[in-house]
């Protein structure tokens, strides 16, 4: 084949006598390089979404943002190119990488312009708000509730932010979707990393169209106000539908955490499963079944098609004249678009909806539903339509999962098939209880990588508890979700959210017992993004390509699991404004400054892949294994050789200048000798730091070096 692309001049009398010459050598060097590649052309168009997500990759990571027309160009050059050397096979597939490259770049590009909205700068209150509640999101205490059509009297009208998401007090209630209500409330700017690197909320909520967060001091007061515009009244209606059935499901369910997962199931909201069930969830490895996904969207598809078309075939007259198979595919699919439309379309269940779309009409035309390219497919259309989705745990996970599961699903189906076709029915049988357990093994290792890098946890005994689980989601807890859909315009929901509510019963005491088992978790460091984007790029390799050298992916993506483990983590870490600080101890745990900021020390904590800080900072003495000494103005931290001065007073400053190799504040410092200052204003401009000691140095990372200056940053 390669000797059909490539065309050999020679002036040679045959063939063989050019063998020994260095264009010889070469030309037989690219021809067994090009031969497997083009003996795969079938799996080219699989890079696509490859390319696309590398361009979207490409352009979070900036720490500058780059001309709005850049992506577009680089876009519209890749097509001229094509068009150029369409005669070039080489020229041409290169154009093509470009194109898709430059498509997901432009793509990111075009959503961040799109969604861009004014962002608070600085804290904000008590102040009154009026706005539109257009979410509700109940919690395991309380509620918050997302405002839109805001007004506050301290902020100009260019500086309001479009949505603002407030907490609610508890005992006051929680306001109708739709209605306009007044508030006291404070609202600040969504907070930033809590170290460079870590997950960076502000971009989360630029992208979810946040403003601003905060929480109320008042009960929440009703009051006129316009009905909603046309553009809102959908979503609206939406939410009002979720609040209904979240009411329904209430009424119905007993037990907090049975109700709250039958809630999820129903309607999407996640909020108001108590923390330690979603720990549990997260630790027995069931909390894929919390994100509607895969299973859920399958389901609900498979059950209505085979309602429908079961129901047809009763009917003789429809049954032999009419194409039942593709009316009860289309129903299904039409049950899966309302469903997605019920739990407010999250990442997972819009990339499911697409890919059992493309399922049904492979079906109906005969085609094989599973295939790689279906997954290519969805994950353009996500990537496109969504590029800042590609950056979070919900999309990485729930495709790894896919991918590797219909990449092992091509090697195995047909030894499966013939053996299947060979055994009775207790045979099939224990096969798909068989299927059940390699698909969890599969997706475990798929999306164990993804886990340790956004969750610090590995779940060991995940196949146990999805064993159980899964059958009893499948068989009680999704059949009922779909009757009480049914049955809710009549009222007559109670009993079949009842019983759903016995099979949620079952997943969440199986996620508890699970969790609880000795070692069901282990915990590891934070992994760097290079490492993730090593597993990324090694575990694509390998399930793209189906020749041998597909196997050194695999080793690339265990390079990139291995990264954890050899990088260096901080030894001082201060929070954004300083008021929470933590040094690491000579037994390589951190201990923080105090007992504020509970939620930034477990964040440091878990991303040390530790469950517990070590002790907090002693008023006066020792503290950190002998590492850091503590007086009444300050903190000296010292190790190898280098002493850094930790301080939240002026007092003293004067002398921690003079002597420290490193002075941190949060107090504004005018002048200082000392080598590294971190003070008031650094922090302020900068967010939060970390210091990594080394025999030949102090290393300085902050939060503003690592994302620089992006639309969804903060001043």
């Amino acid at each position: 084949m390669a000797d059909q692309i490539y065309d050999v001049d020679t002036d040679l009398e045959s063939p063989d006598g050019m063998a020994g010459t260095p264009r010889g050598r070469w030309t037989r060097a690219v021809d067994a390089l090009c031969a497997p590649l083009l003996a795969e052309r079938d799996r080219w168009p699989l890079g696509v979404p490859v390319g696309i997500g590398a361009g979207v990759a490409l352009y979070f990571a900036l720490t500058a943002e780059p001309p709005p027309w850049l992506g577009a160009a680089v876009l519209a050059a890749g097509l001229l190119a094509a068009v150029l050397g369409r005669r070039s096979l080489a020229v041409l597939a290169l154009a093509c990488a470009l194109m898709s490259v430059a498509a997901g770049f432009a793509a990111a590009q075009f959503r961040t312009q799109w969604v861009a909205a004014p962002l608070l700068t600085r804290e904000v209150g008590p102040a009154p708000v009026t706005g539109r509640v257009v979410a509700v999101e109940r919690l395991a205490e309380g509620a918050r509730v997302v405002l839109a059509e805001l007004s506050i009297p301290r902020l100009a009208a260019k500086a309001t932010p479009d949505r603002v998401r407030v907490r609610l007090i508890a005992r006051h209630g929680v306001p109708p979707v739709g209605a306009v209500i007044r508030i006291t409330a404070v609202l600040h700017p969504p907070q930033g990393p809590g170290e460079p690197g870590a997950f960076d909320f502000q971009r989360h909520a630029f992208f979810a169209g946040l403003g601003a967060v905060g929480y109320a001091l008042s009960a929440p007061e009703v009051v006129a106000g316009p009905p909603p515009g046309l553009a809102d009244r959908a979503g609206v209606l939406l939410e009002a539908l979720r609040e209904r059935i979240a009411d329904r499901v209430a009424a119905a369910v007993e037990g907090a955490g049975e109700a709250a997962v039958t809630t999820a199931l129903m309607n999407g909201e996640q909020t108001g499963i108590p923390e330690p069930l979603m720990q549990a969830m997260r630790g027995s490895g069931l909390a894929h079944l919390l994100s509607i996904s895969g299973l859920h969207i399958a389901l609900v598809a498979g059950i209505i098609m085979t309602a429908v078309r079961v129901l047809l075939a009763l009917v003789p007259y429809v049954a032999l004249r009419l194409p039942v198979k593709e009316m009860a595919a289309f129903a299904g699919m039409l049950a899966a678009v309302a469903y997605t439309g019920v739990v407010g379309a999250p990442v997972p269940t819009l990339r499911s909806v697409l890919m059992t779309g493309m399922v049904l009409a492979a079906v109906v035309v005969g085609r094989d539903p599973l295939s790689m390219r279906l997954v290519a497919f969805a994950g353009v259309a996500v990537m496109l339509m969504a590029p800042d989705s590609l950056l979070g745990a919900s999309f990485q996970m729930s495709f790894a999962a896919v991918v590797a599961l219909i990449a092992v699903y091509e090697r195995i189906s047909t030894p499966i098939a013939r053996l299947r076709a060979d055994l009775g029915w207790v045979g099939r049988g224990g096969l798909a209880l068989a299927g059940i357990a390699l698909t969890s093994v599969v997706a475990t290792i798929a999306t164990l990588p993804f886990g340790l890098y956004h969750f610090q946890t590995i779940s060991l005994y995940g196949v146990l508890s999805n064993m159980i689980a899964i059958p009893v989601t499948s068989a009680l807890v999704m059949p009922c979700s779909l009757a009480a859909y049914a049955l809710m315009p009549l009222g007559w929901e109670g009993p079949a959210l009842t019983a759903m509510g016995w099979g949620v019963w079952v997943v969440n005491r199986t996620a508890e017992t699970v969790a609880a088992l000795p070692g069901a978790t282990l915990t590891a460091p934070a992994m760097p993004a290079w490492g993730l984007g090593l597993v990324a790029a090694g575990g694509l390799w390998a399930a793209v390509w189906q020749r041998p050298w597909r196997t050194a992916g695999l080793v690339v993506a265990a390079v990139g699991l291995a990264s954890p483990f050899v990088v260096e983590r901080p030894d001082v870490l201060v929070s954004a404004e300083g008021e929470v600080m933590a040094v690491r101890g000579a037994d390589g745990r951190l201990s923080p400054s105090g007992r504020g900021g509970r939620r930034v020390v477990d964040d440091w904590t878990a991303r040390d892949g530790r469950h517990t800080p070590g002790a907090p900072w002693p008023r006066a003495g020792r503290g950190a294994g002998g590492r850091l000494t503590c007086d009444a103005v300050g903190c000296l931290y010292r190790k190898d050789g280098h002493t850094i001065a930790l301080s939240r007073v002026d007092t003293g400053l004067e002398e921690d200048c003079r002597t420290a190799d490193a002075v941190i504040t949060t107090v504004p410092v005018r002048r200082c000798a000392a080598p590294v200052v971190i003070d008031h204003w650094l922090l302020h401009r900068r967010g939060a730091h970390t210091l990594t000691v080394r025999p030949d140095g102090i290393r300085v990372e902050s939060v503003g070096m690592v994302r620089g200056r992006r639309p969804w940053t903060i001043p």
